[in-house]
């Protein structure tokens, strides 16, 4: 009996032994990294800073945006007129970050900047003033503390190739993980989200075509992610965000127009009892509507809203030149588009004007003829009304929310060609998890090599598996051992008993 107590105490502390001694050469986790990314719109400059555990780099879904910050003013495209002024007014964010990251870790923190679509209208216009801001700005980064790595303008094709790349691996749909458990609904027949991205700007389509096809190539970006192949359509569109959209469909209407000096051009787009302002000569400069340049005999010129969704419905229509397409399919404006299939994720400006209308409910999202009605009902509403309700938003964004939900569904059902028996396959996405959906992710991500074209290595057994079997197999030889040793060297108190 001794015997049995002291070999099932020593089982014990053989085990406790092992455990300790694995759990004691368990590696120590390794710092946190962070790397800092700075939107440069057409509109606002938004500053990034996202962390990730060093040692899981290559996994989905553990980068999480920490910060954001909206730097004051406009964009830095702004700055054509004082290009010295563009790098000085990203200081305060930058400060902002240096804040929110170990200053230990500065030196080794990245940071970038990308500028779309605003920086690539100034470069049509006045390619020395975007070269000035782009110099501006990228004195302004080398002055911080971190690592910088580039100021640029991207291309409308890498925005949207960006975008598309951040909302997938939120969403855990390069690798079976992360925010894709959370949000279940988003369940694409490709695996993965299509991404509708809408800026001031520019607008983007990019998404998993099956409909593999020789037409128009240059739509087309091949991706070898987490080995996998991924063959993704991909378009933006200039001149198409919400601003510049809207600039678009007033200079076609000035064309149109008889307007004398005194009198006023009446909108469908805007509420009832607004009134705006238009500078002509400002007006034509703009490469977006340059085109439509029209001499007019006075210097102003004065809009009256009317609130009427159906007529600026038709007044957005002319935006989209379906007259001709040289191909088996095509959006608008003679580009190619294959046929829309599997979930899209929409977000920037779709999802915030969406969203200030209160049509972006998940799990389950409104029908169009539902979306449709609420826009109209939305647009019908007198001015002074919407600005009484609405009085804590700035008047330039409250008039527009009425032009900008119509834009939006002329875009996606008149350009994307999306319909009723689709349409709820968007999402209106804000954010993903803790982080905002945009590009950034995706330009840092792919920068920073952060997601391999292969499955990266890991150990067949988790931590806490290994540590079980260790225990398990301890356990079993020394019970072996020790069945063994009283089979062959049986005690006298035994033996005396068997006699």
């Amino acid at each position: 009996t001794i015997l049995l107590i002291l070999g099932f105490l020593s089982t014990l502390a053989v085990i406790a032994l092992i455990a300790v001694a694995v759990t004691q050469n368990q590696p120590l986790p390794k710092n946190i990294k962070y790397g800092i990314v700075l939107d440069a719109g057409s509109s606002h400059t938004n500053l990034y800073v996202y962390e990730w555990p060093a040692e899981k780099e290559n996994d989905t879904g553990v980068v999480k945006q920490v910060e954001v910050c909206k730097v004051e003013g406009p964009g830095i495209s702004g700055y054509s007129h004082a290009t010295e002024k563009a790098g000085p007014s990203l200081a305060q964010c930058l400060q902002q970050a240096k804040e929110v990251i170990p200053s230990a870790q500065h030196k080794e923190t990245p940071v970038y900047l990308g500028a779309t679509a605003g920086m690539r209208l100034l470069r049509l216009q006045n390619e020395s003033a975007a070269d000035k801001v782009l110099s501006s700005v990228g004195d302004t980064l080398r002055s911080a503390p971190f690592n910088f790595q580039g100021a640029r303008i991207i291309t409308g094709q890498e925005e949207g190739a960006y975008g598309w790349i951040t909302i997938n691996y939120l969403l855990g749909n390069f690798k079976q993980s992360g925010w894709k458990k959370l949000l279940h609904s988003l369940k694409s027949v490709s695996e993965t989200s299509g991404a509708l991205d809408l800026g001031g700007a520019s607008t983007q389509i990019t998404f998993v075509s099956k409909d593999i096809s020789s037409e128009s190539p240059e739509n087309h970006l091949y991706f070898r992610l987490y080995g996998k192949d991924y063959q993704v359509y991909t378009h933006s569109f200039l001149c198409y965000g919400k601003d510049q959209a809207l600039q678009q469909k007033l200079a076609r209407d000035l064309q149109a127009s008889t307007s004398t000096p005194n009198s006023s051009l009446p909108d469908p787009c805007f509420h009832k009892g607004y009134e705006r302002t238009i500078n002509i000569s400002d007006f034509f400069k703009n490469p977006c509507t340059s085109d439509k340049k029209k001499e007019l005999p006075f210097s102003q010129l004065y809009v009256k809203g009317e609130g009427n969704y159906q007529k600026c419905r038709e007044n957005i229509q002319n935006l989209f030149d379906k007259s001709k397409c040289p191909y088996t399919s095509c959006s608008f404006n003679g580009i190619y588009l294959p046929p829309v299939q599997g979930d899209f994720g929409a977000f920037s400006a779709f999802y915030f004007v969406m969203n200030f209308l209160n049509l972006t409910s998940e799990p389950n999202p409104l029908a169009l003829n539902e979306v449709t009605s609420t826009i109209e009902n939305f647009c019908a509403r007198p001015w002074q009304e919407v600005k009484t309700t609405y009085h804590h938003i700035k008047e330039k964004y409250l008039s527009e929310y009425c032009f900008s939900g119509a834009y939006i569904l002329s875009l996606l059902e008149n350009g994307y060609q999306f319909t009723e028996n689709n349409w709820q396959m968007i999402h209106f996405l804000g954010k993903i998890g803790s982080s905002d959906a945009g590009w950034t992710l995706g330009y840092m991500l792919n920068l920073t090599n952060m997601i391999p074209a292969e499955e990266p290595a890991e150990p067949p057994l988790s931590h806490g598996s290994y540590v079980g079997l260790m225990v398990l197999c301890s356990l079993v030889l020394v019970s072996v051992l020790l069945f063994a040793w009283l089979l062959f060297h049986k005690p006298k108190c035994l033996q005396k008993g068997i006699v």
